[in-house]
């Protein structure tokens, strides 16, 4: 293990909390008219990536601050990282991150809309998988008309993608169950597929990317939508009464959405409390999440690598921290999270205490 320097770009001794009135100081001008100035060549031009872990820490908004070990005070989570995706290096990462997962095992991953071009692999999930015992992917519905609007649509659309290796639980498929929110920003509670009880443990399998509303989705966002149930937690979480409107620009979004989402997240965590963990992988990063099928933009930025820990924040704040060093391909997915306000999302999780205000980065061969 190589336990990688944050090498911070600037001091910053506690969390930077976002909100209305310095939004508008920090985006979107606040990294992209100045990244030339803050970062040294970072990448290689092949790009695998090998220089970008070490580069300077210049995410502009931080809910977990990256620590070198030993020049830290207090405590700090543990993200485990790889630059290899593949199959080996992804369960060794998950066998660093499973101590407390047991029993029925819930891996929430993100099936995609049908022939999405960028979603996780199949052969990689399946290798994955196998090593969980009494496991199953599980999903649920969705709030659009899409192809996985329905249970029977969404039933079609795995088996096109190929998810046929185990067991997928559409999780609302018989409905919903509320799971409470405990100091909530906006919401008291949150309909989550009925079947998340029937789970002793979850695995968060995320594929990291950007979003057309959330601005990027990591593991927060793979929960906070993707375990609400389709036609009354998605609402809930989207700020939504009655009929969704046509055009998505209608739709409440930036600070709020952030804020929902992190609501939704944190009534997840807390219903599976220490028996739940995270994988991120930051493959194929187009700025449009697996939703948009095969209409989602081509990614522009390279592949960066696996990353694994036991913390909700830590984990997506290292994932927004490698790509903000990775300056040299970073424009569109950073333009998309700034553009959406998305980095809300980190300070979102930090005032809710939903993980550790540092983390350690750690390299495993």
């Amino acid at each position: 293990m190589k336990f990688l320097p944050s090498r911070q770009a600037a001091k910053i001794d506690k969390p930077l909390l976002l909100n209305r009135s310095n939004i508008n100081k920090l985006y979107p001008q606040n990294f992209l008219a100045n990244k030339e100035k803050e970062v040294s060549d970072c990448c290689t031009d092949s790009c695998g990536c090998g220089k970008v872990i070490n580069a300077p820490v210049v995410t502009p908004v931080i809910g977990s601050k990256r620590v070198e070990p030993g020049k830290y005070k207090g405590s700090a989570a543990k993200v485990f990282f790889s630059p290899i995706i593949d199959a080996e290096h992804l369960i060794k990462l998950y066998n660093l991150v499973n101590s407390e997962i047991y029993g029925k095992v819930a891996i929430k991953l993100h099936t995609g809309e049908k022939h999405g071009p960028n979603i996780l692999p199949r052969d990689l999930v399946q290798a994955l998988q196998a090593t969980i015992p009494n496991s199953n992917i599980v999903e649920t519905n969705t709030l659009y008309e899409g192809d996985r609007y329905t249970t029977e649509s969404h039933q079609e659309t795995i088996k096109v993608n190929g998810w046929t290796f185990c067991p997928v639980d559409i999780m609302d498929e018989d409905g919903s169950v509320n799971l409470p929110v405990t100091g909530g920003f906006h919401l008291k509670e949150v309909a989550m597929g009925k079947n998340i009880v029937n789970y002793d443990s979850m695995l968060v399998l995320t594929h990291f990317k950007g979003h057309a509303m959330g601005g990027f989705g990591g593991s927060m966002k793979n929960i906070a939508i993707g375990c609400a149930s389709g036609q009354v937690g998605k609402r809930q979480v989207h700020g939504i009464e009655g009929e969704p409107p046509a055009d998505w620009n209608a739709w409440p979004a930036k600070e709020k959405l952030m804020e929902l989402m992190a609501d939704s997240a944190k009534a997840t965590i807390d219903h599976f409390g220490k028996r739940i963990t995270y994988i991120n992988v930051m493959r194929n990063m187009s700025v449009d999440c697996d939703c948009a099928g095969l209409s989602a933009a081509k990614p522009t930025i390279a592949d960066i690598g696996i990353l694994a820990s036991t913390d909700l924040l830590a984990i997506d704040q290292a994932c927004v921290d490698l790509v903000y060093s990775h300056h040299r391909d970073n424009h569109d997915l950073v333009e998309r999270m700034e553009s959406r306000h998305g980095l809300r999302q980190l300070t979102a999780m930090a005032e809710h205490k939903m993980g550790n205000t540092q983390y350690e980065l750690i390299e495993i061969d």
